[in-house]
């Protein structure tokens, strides 16, 4: 997958999104702020995949609408 389609880009989000939930010493600083990071890559993979272009892989689809984001990313790496 080429660095800039889209596909790449959501992809990204979602291993930020990882790294977010990863980050213990943020939630253990702050709870509050961690979980405002988390809402915001979550947004931002929302945001993405209203603009993926048609035809989206069913299976792609049915991830990101159950928000099985590592499922999501899984298939995105093998591709």
């Amino acid at each position: 997958m080429p660095p800039s389609t889209p596909y790449a880009t959501l992809a990204a989000a979602l291993r930020e999104r990882l790294a977010v939930i990863a980050d213990r010493a943020a939630y253990e600083r702050d709870a509050a702020a961690h979980l405002e990071r988390l809402k915001s890559a979550s947004e931002r993979i929302e945001a993405l995949q209203a603009q993926l272009p048609p035809p989206v892989d069913p299976r792609l689809a049915h991830f990101l609408e159950r928000r099985s984001y590592d499922k999501a990313l899984a298939l995105l790496e093998a591709t």
